[in-house]
């Protein structure tokens, strides 16, 4: 897969998606967005990719929208902009692999929403996250920050629009890691390695239950979960597993 505004590297058992706008400080332009929806219905439908980590480097996640390219942007054009973001942005929230954020540097406005919609966040010390919209006169995406942050935490962020370094951000629960900028990528890589070794099925249906349990009654919430490890668990695959995890010695080795 070959992009004017990605680098994408296939690894062992995931791939690494990484913004290359260096000079623009990794703006989301027109261009991006359609490279960003297409590579990820690519990896998507890859048997060898199991997991996704998406980075921008590590000195800057993504500035955001290309503010240049919205500012020259005719008002009869403004739905097709719109529809272009929300199509990559859907696009990858649904996307029925684990996507980890590696985070180094800034992640403003778009780039924010972005780190928000992934299953996974990893931050170097050195990232910093801002919502600086209203500046602008438009609304940052409230509804994913607050699924993670909760309603108030997400209302302070939004409205406010300062500043949440990485610590913070670990505080709040925006992120999982925080690494050193030398070693955030590492450790990114790593857990993605981890999450490729687990099966691609039961994955994906996990993913549907964490986005549909949060919303239900704690009654309904435990009968679909139960319903869906039965499904799980009369599989071929789970007992194949559990042969080679019986099959292990205290080391962790398989004997």
């Amino acid at each position: 897969m070959s992009y004017q505004t990605l680098i994408v590297e296939k690894k062992k058992g995931y791939a690494v998606v990484k913004f290359n706008r260096p000079h623009e400080m990794n703006a989301i332009s027109k261009e991006m967005r359609e490279d960003l929806y297409d590579v990820f219905v690519n990896l998507e439908i890859d048997p060898d990719v199991r997991a996704i980590v998406i980075t921008g480097g590590e000195y800057v996640f993504s500035a955001g929208m290309d503010i240049k390219e919205m500012n020259s942007l005719p008002d009869d054009e403004s739905d097709a902009f719109l529809k272009s973001m929300m199509k990559y942005l859907k696009k990858i929230y649904s996307c029925k692999k684990p996507v980890i954020a590696a985070v180094g540097g800034i992640a403003l406005g778009g780039g924010f929403n972005l780190v928000t919609i992934c299953d996974l966040v990893v931050a170097s010390e050195s990232a910093i996250f801002c919502h600086p919209e209203l500046k602008f006169g438009f609304n940052p995406f409230f509804y994913p920050l607050s699924q993670i942050v909760g309603i108030t935490k997400a209302k302070e962020i939004v409205m406010l629009g300062e500043p949440i370094g990485a610590n913070e951000a670990l505080k709040i629960g925006l992120v999982n890691k925080v690494e050193p900028p030398e070693k955030f990528m590492e450790v990114a890589e790593n857990m993605a390695e981890t999450l490729a070794q687990r099966s691609p099925r039961a994955f994906e249906e996990l993913k549907n239950l964490c986005s549909i349990v949060p919303r239900m009654d704690k009654i309904a919430a435990m009968d679909i979960e139960s319903s869906i490890c039965a499904l799980l668990f009369a599989r071929d695959e789970r007992k194949e597993q559990m042969k080679e995890v019986l099959a292990k010695d205290k080391t962790g080795k398989k004997s």
